[in-house]
């Protein structure tokens, strides 16, 4: 075999053993990036599992301390007026240890404290007969109050199964809403029967011969719109078990003031500033 022979063959055994070289150097350097990234990973998923336990605790910690924490609520509630009722909806969003800021959304009813329901009845077996009426009712009178506020913890719950109080404040924009109150009336001029309304103080057919109510719906389309402001302030206790769920009864003063008279009553001055007391049942949920 001459020398020549001999070169080119030592070459290519060269060259393969280079080849397998780089080869295993590429599949270890491949190999070791993945398995740094792997730890880096790893290491990453620690640092975040050792901060949620961090923070799970805080807030173990800072429940039984009496803190309601959270990002944000909802709760649905009734208040029961001193003028009427009021079904509301709040959502507020966590701000401090002590505030959360709220806004909120309230659709009622105002009543004269002069209602008397009559419910008509046959005059010879006393049984009731048509729909019942308000004598003297004008108009019912709808509001939809929206607005912001602030809840602020004034005491926390001290215990798992305390109470926490918090001052609720909060105004906005009023919408008042005049429905024409509707009779069935006896006409003594045609003998027949008829839907009417008050037209006004010479109206003596809406108020003298009254015989049933003519139903919720009637008056809907001649509803008419006033616009005005509201505010509100009250206590609410919250008594819920647990942090997530919110089961508190509020207590407060609430007040309006429209643009126009709102008249109720034919037998009561109409007015535009309204106020009463209430108290609310209220349920929702935190997270």
């Amino acid at each position: 075999m001459s020398l020549h022979n001999i070169y080119y063959k030592f070459t290519i055994i060269n060259l393969h053993m280079y080849r397998k070289i780089i080869l295993f150097s590429l599949c270890f350097i491949i190999t070791a990036q993945i398995f740094a990234q792997q730890q880096e990973k790893q290491s990453e998923k620690d640092i975040k599992r050792q901060e949620r336990k961090q923070h799970i605790a805080d807030l173990i910690k800072r429940e039984e301390e009496g803190a309601l924490i959270y990002n944000k609520q909802s709760l649905f509630g009734f208040k029961l007026n001193t003028d009427g009722w009021t079904a509301i909806y709040e959502h507020g969003k966590y701000k401090t240890i002590t505030t959360t800021n709220t806004w909120f959304v309230e659709i009622g009813e105002r009543k004269s404290h002069k209602e008397e329901r009559i419910t008509p009845s046959d005059p010879y077996t006393g049984y009731p007969v048509g729909n019942s009426f308000i004598y003297g009712k004008q108009n019912v009178f709808y509001n939809v109050n929206i607005g912001i506020g602030q809840q602020r913890l004034i005491g926390g719950k001290g215990a798992k199964n305390g109470v926490a109080v918090s001052a609720i404040y909060g105004g906005g924009f009023s919408a008042g809403l005049l429905k024409p109150y509707y009779v069935t009336v006896y006409d003594p001029n045609t003998g027949e029967t008829e839907d009417v309304k008050y037209q006004g103080a010479s109206d003596t057919l809406f108020l003298n011969y009254p015989i049933s109510g003519a139903g919720l719906t009637k008056g809907f389309g001649e509803m008419k719109f006033v616009p005005g402001l509201v505010a509100h302030a009250g206590l609410r206790f919250d008594y819920g078990r647990y942090n997530e769920l919110l089961s508190a009864l509020e207590i407060g003063v609430s007040a309006e003031f429209y643009t126009k008279d709102m008249p109720i009553m034919v037998n009561a001055q109409a007015k535009q500033f309204f106020y009463n007391a209430y108290v609310a049942i209220e349920f929702g949920f935190r997270k």
